[in-house]
């Protein structure tokens, strides 16, 4: 993998705060928070609960460090989950402390299936040409082609991406993550850099300052201000939606064509020292920084 200095320069100036709302006033679900439930430490036996028997493969792993490492709660807390009974393993309850699993075992967790695959988290500089379309199959101009060198795991991209949005992309196998930045109501900002087939005129700048109406949704940017010492065509939009349609809806709606759209940053990444093609792993603390945003 390798690195180099980006060069973009695009600084959108101050402007109003802003969300995306429907234009009726129904409330959106808020984001799902999965915690623990309140069990007893010592919960009745079931003496009709039948465990599988126990692996014995070099490959073994105990269940609660298995659970652990899916991310889905601690050692201790997975305990209390299996004596509980809310762990399956290849279809059968097990409430067996210190029992050991296999990584080809199938386990459910609280009714969810659950691998123990270390999560990851990569940040693409993404170049023209490719898509997140089937994001889960590589080949023919997919983004996974561009990360797949990077890790075994199974990843994802963070929301979509056509072929002709440039920018940054991330990706992870952290499902909880992913569901965070792709909910209509998550809080995090993304600075895009659009580039527009004819000038942007004032009048039209403060339309979408003040919030517009589209497909009966109103939709709210953050900041929008011209490109400094660039033509009037070249914008800078602050919004906290991860969706590259919605950026380009806005404008489409004065009719003025989109000629490049890129995403400048991301919840706090920038480009800084990550050239077009290439990516990067997230540092500790951007991880940490994620999450908390």
């Amino acid at each position: 993998m390798s690195r180099h200095q980006g060069n973009d320069k695009s600084k959108p100036g101050s402007g109003r705060q802003g969300g995306f709302k429907k234009t009726s006033n129904s409330r959106g679900n808020a984001p799902i928070k999965k915690t623990p439930s309140k069990f007893t430490t010592k919960p009745e036996e079931n003496k009709n609960t039948k465990a599988p028997k126990t692996a014995s493969n070099s490959d073994e792993m105990r269940l609660n460090k298995y659970i652990a490492n899916s991310g889905m709660c601690s050692r201790r807390e997975a305990d209390i989950y299996i004596q509980s009974g809310n762990v399956k393993v290849n279809g059968e309850v097990v409430t067996e402390m210190g029992y050991k699993v296999k990584l080809s075992d199938v386990i459910v967790f609280d009714g969810a299936t659950i691998t123990p695959e270390k999560k990851e988290y990569i940040l693409l500089n993404k170049p023209k040409n490719f898509s997140t379309v089937g994001d889960d199959v590589k080949g023919d101009g997919n983004v996974l082609d561009l990360v797949r060198n990077a890790t075994k795991a199974k990843i994802q991209p963070i929301g979509r991406m056509d072929k002709t949005t440039t920018g940054l992309l991330l990706f992870t196998n952290d499902t909880d993550m992913i569901r965070k930045f792709t909910t209509p109501n998550q809080r995090s900002s993304k600075l895009y850099q659009v580039s527009l087939d004819k000038n942007l005129k004032y009048e039209d700048l403060e339309k979408i300052e003040k919030g517009i109406t589209i497909d009966d949704y109103r939709i709210y940017v953050e900041e929008i201000t011209y490109i400094e010492n660039e033509p009037k065509s070249e914008v800078g939009v602050k919004m906290k939606t991860a969706n590259v349609k919605i950026v380009r809806k806005i404008f489409e709606h004065f009719n003025y064509n989109v000629i490049k759209l890129d995403r400048v940053t991301f919840a706090g990444l920038t480009k800084k020292n990550l050239a077009r093609g290439q990516w990067r792993f997230l540092t500790d603390q951007e991880i940490i920084n994620l999450k908390n945003s």
